[in-house]
């Protein structure tokens, strides 16, 4: 059975309606065109039931990326050196060594041991905005906290962290579709600023580190299991990728946060009320608005989902945000219901590549967005926000806010 085709979807040619709300598209394709067969080659999948079959075989549905990123940004370049070695895009056996040194890094009881480091920070975040009264939720408090977090858990000083948004936008942003010259080059520059600065901080840390210190860096120079221990260039880009998981996740995850409790103000007088909520207000948040809507594998043999017979190293774009809307498993999915239960979103992605920061990321929106509405009981938007035309990260470039007061 050949794939159904909607000729006016194309992730290279998207218009600004699109930015702006997504998902009377995303409901369109579900319910009319499950397996998309693309424009530009490969297929859109946006069922729930099919993301898992994909999520549950890393066997047939790879996510090496060589083969993928190669034309894209050039077999030579620091981006496609940067983006084939990071956790994320590898099978194993590389994906098991680095999860293992990461997960070792990102262990329950050092998520538990950053929630004092993490309260801290966003009570002098907050202590600035309210000096000020008007602020930028993305620039002035979302997009702050994962760059500190971050820095804070690979222990880069405060002084060196200026370039680390910038390159981080960079890197990540060479992810998104309708990749143009300018940001390639932008991408590359920045992973080669990264590496010159991993390459002196890390031996500079190395060489100053001792028994008792055990922040992230520390634990993936030391990490070894089965006499396998990271190579140099692996530790630098998975640094890399550390910060760049973490940065984007977050800085979504509060500002669509915040940008929906300003939307429906029921829901945020609810929350008020009962703070007890939060935990299940973070995992709608993640549903409702996914930081992070798509995702990609690349067939290993010829299949067939939903009917439709798909190659071998065919490149399959898995639709989270549909997924997460999907009503054969969500009730009323266009409702943001903060007391949901069950919520099996897959914001965090399932299977082997299930996300390693997950509960890094629920801790710092928790407490950014529970402490910043206690705080600002009169809270609001002074305009409206400017959403970043992203197809693949979907959150905003500029929330301005005033603290009501």
């Amino acid at each position: 059975m050949p794939a159904a085709r909607h000729e006016n979807f194309d992730l290279r040619d998207l218009p600004d309606s699109f930015y702006a709300d997504p998902y009377p598209v995303y409901r369109l394709l579900r319910e009319k065109a499950p397996v998309l067969e693309l424009p530009g080659g490969g297929y859109f999948i946006s069922n729930y039931e099919h993301l898992m079959h994909v999520y549950r075989d890393a066997r047939r549905f790879s996510s090496d990326k060589c083969t993928q990123f190669g034309p894209v940004f050039g077999q030579n370049s620091l981006l496609f050196e940067h983006h084939t070695t990071s956790l994320v895009f590898n099978d194993p056996p590389l994906h098991t060594n680095v999860r293992k040194a990461i997960g070792n890094a990102l262990s329950n009881r050092m998520v538990v041991e950053m929630r004092l480091g993490v309260e801290s920070l966003i009570d002098e975040l907050l202590d600035d905005i309210a000096d000020r009264r008007q602020f930028d939720l993305i620039a002035d408090f979302a997009s702050a906290i994962p760059i500190e977090i971050i820095g804070n858990m690979l222990a880069v000083p405060r002084a060196e962290r200026g370039p680390l948004r910038r390159w981080s936008l960079a890197i990540l942003g060479s992810l998104e579709v309708g990749l143009d010259q300018p940001r390639l080059d932008e991408g590359n520059r920045c992973v080669s600023e990264f590496l010159d600065y991993l390459r002196e901080f890390v031996p500079r840390r190395r060489g100053a580190m001792t028994e008792a210190d055990d922040d992230i860096l520390i634990r993936l120079l030391r990490w070894e299991s089965d006499g396998y221990r990271l190579t140099e260039s692996e530790l630098y880009h998975q640094c890399i990728f550390l910060l760049n998981a973490g940065h984007e996740t977050t800085t979504n995850l509060v500002g669509n946060g915040v940008e929906l409790l300003m939307r429906f103000p029921d829901v945020l007088g609810q929350l008020k009320q009962q703070p007890g909520l939060i935990d299940s207000a973070i995992e709608e948040v993640l549903r409702y608005e996914s930081s992070n809507q798509l995702g990609n594998r690349t067939t290993t043999e010829d299949i067939e989902i939903d009917g439709v017979q798909i190659p071998a190293d065919t490149v399959l774009t898995l639709c989270i945000g549909a997924a997460n809307r999907d009503p054969a498993v969500f009730e009323n999915p266009d409702v943001f219901n903060i007391e949901r239960n069950p919520n099996p979103h897959l914001a965090f992605g399932s299977g082997i590549h299930t996300c390693a920061g997950l509960n890094v990321a629920r801790l710092e929106g928790r407490i950014a967005i529970g402490k910043l509405i206690a705080r600002f009981p009169s809270l609001e938007l002074t305009s409206a926000g400017q959403r970043a035309h992203r197809a693949r990260f979907r959150g905003f470039e500029s929330l301005p806010m005033s603290t009501g007061e």
